[in-house]
């Protein structure tokens, strides 16, 4: 338990912060999972933008594969391997997320997960999540180091924006009138993650989204 509890917040309409939603058991198992998910073929790996630059943060991705600016079934920037599936209960741990954070959200089906590795030198420029057909909420979990996470405005990269920090176990979900908001990570803080839940550094990210694409 939280020595000061963290208040259920939202940020924008329909941007919700719910602290410590994940179990530390649930974090465990996510941990674990993110390790096997990691591992080639189709495993972790820094992409490179259209400029030439890599990313400084590193990505596995379950059910389709994300590559700067587009979506395909096997990992056409690396080894071509087909993209692993994603797992029934992670969709439904996604479905329960939207839930909690917005009861009256519908249906959710998502068939994406991006699984963001960052060491303590990686960071997250502000972007829209604009790759997917489907407009439908995007589901956040973090696991590990905690990080400032910058929210943003629907129009451009600059303020209004509110930094939240995110730590293990949280949960944000931005859909409605915040789901094309940019949003980044600025930095992390290295050393905050906790070992009980199996990594004494660096930070997971797990995004959920439907892709609305066949």
């Amino acid at each position: 338990m939280e020595l000061f509890p963290r208040p259920r917040t939202e940020i924008a309409p329909g941007a919700v912060h719910v602290p410590g939603w994940l179990s530390p058991q649930w974090q465990q198992r996510l941990v674990s999972a993110c390790r096997e998910w990691a591992r080639p073929p189709a495993g972790l790996r820094a992409a490179r933008l259209p400029n030439g630059a890599r990313m400084s943060v590193q990505t596995v991705c379950l059910g389709w594969h994300w590559y700067p600016y587009r979506y395909s079934k096997t990992v056409d920037d690396g080894d071509g391997a087909p993209v692993k599936p994603l797992p029934g209960w992670l969709a439904e741990l996604g479905r329960q997320a939207l839930a909690e954070a917005c009861p009256v959200a519908g249906p959710y089906d998502p068939d994406i997960a991006l699984v963001n590795f960052y060491d303590a030198g990686a960071r997250m420029g502000m972007h829209q999540d604009r790759d997917e057909l489907s407009r439908a909420p995007v589901i956040s979990l973090s696991l590990g180091d905690e990080c400032v996470f910058r929210f943003g405005n629907t129009e451009n990269r600059k303020q209004p924006y509110t930094d939240v920090e995110l730590r293990s176990g949280d949960l944000f979900v931005f859909g409605g009138p915040s789901r094309m908001a940019y949003h980044g990570v600025p930095r992390t803080l290295p050393w905050t993650a906790d070992p009980a839940i199996g990594m004494s550094s660096g930070r997971l990210n797990i995004t959920l989204r439907e892709s609305g694409m066949d």
